[in-house]
């Protein structure tokens, strides 16, 4: 299936929530650090409600390291900057799907990263700053598992 990459997420409602969104999609989520909360944080676990054992999470430190183990992937890196609107993509089972810290986005040097296949976005109304993290996972990854007809196979 498909795989959502969190470049240190900050908030951990919101990875919690894309732990939930994994679960019920078979998709895999990758974290790279660092992450600005612990796996013991109330909100991520409450958040995740009790999906944490159902999803396929895996913590990088670096994301070199990320790389290393998704590769060789396309990768779509979500961004206000993209080119491509999420729905323009033929995504194909395996593709990560990448999205920066909450507070700023991802910086220059990783939607630059020769791992990046293209820089994608999500259509909002004009001056509006962004989605919520786990709303833009969401909407991305149920875009790539619709073109798949939703098939059930686990990631």
């Amino acid at each position: 299936m498909f795989r959502i990459l969190f470049y240190t997420p900050e908030i951990p409602g919101n990875t919690g929530n894309a732990i939930r969104l994994a679960a019920v999609t078979g998709a895999q989520l990758h974290l790279v650090e660092p992450l600005g909360f612990d796996f013991e944080d109330a909100k991520l676990r409450r958040a995740g409600l009790d999906y944490h054992d159902l999803a396929v999470v895996t913590v990088h430190p670096n994301l070199e390291a990320a790389w290393a183990a998704l590769a060789p992937s396309r990768v779509f890196a979500f961004t206000s900057e993209g080119e491509t609107l999420h729905t323009e993509v033929a995504y194909e089972p395996g593709d990560v799907l990448l999205f920066g810290p909450e507070s700023v986005g991802l910086p220059d040097e990783v939607k630059q990263d020769e791992h990046v296949t293209a820089l994608v976005r999500l259509p909002m109304l004009e001056a509006r700053r962004s989605l919520n993290l786990a709303n833009a996972a969401s909407i991305a990854v149920y875009e790539a598992w619709r073109q798949h007809s939703f098939a059930s196979t686990p990631a």
